[in-house]
């Protein structure tokens, strides 16, 4: 029975992994932010940090270990989390050209940078909103 448990494990594993190279792949994150960040140079150290960030997700994730961190490291943590998340966002809507194609067919073009601003503040609000209130 224990066998069956491994493969079924290793084979979402690899289902996962491989939705999650093609999810960046696709989106094509890594080579758009070295271009906007002009650091096409550090293109083994962008390789080395996701392979580093999987790896200590995978880590934390399943580990038998706790960590304890204090206050700023939480906070440092957090805000990796949210540049993570935010650039991801980002990457997509600016792959898909969402809001500007739905906003150009609608007629309200003029509405889109107030929208941007609207959608990057309520997501910094909502997510202080939790840290305050429901990470204590």
């Amino acid at each position: 029975m224990r066998i069956v448990e491994i493969l079924i494990g290793l084979a979402s594993g690899i289902a996962v992994g491989t939705g999650f190279v093609a999810f960046l792949t696709v989106l094509g994150i890594v080579p758009r932010l070295m271009q906007l960040s002009h650091s096409v140079s550090k293109l083994r150290f962008y390789e080395s940090a996701i392979i580093a960030g999987v790896f200590a997700g995978i880590y934390l994730s399943f580990g038998e270990h706790s960590i304890n961190i204090t206050t700023v490291g939480i906070v440092v943590w957090g805000l990796l989390h949210g540049l993570f998340i935010g650039m991801l966002a980002a990457a997509l809507t600016e792959v898909l050209n969402v809001f500007p194609l739905l906003f150009k067919r609608v007629g309200i073009e003029s509405f889109l940078f107030p929208l941007m601003m609207a959608i990057a503040l309520g997501k910094i609000a909502g997510s202080l909103f939790q840290w305050i209130i429901f990470s204590r």
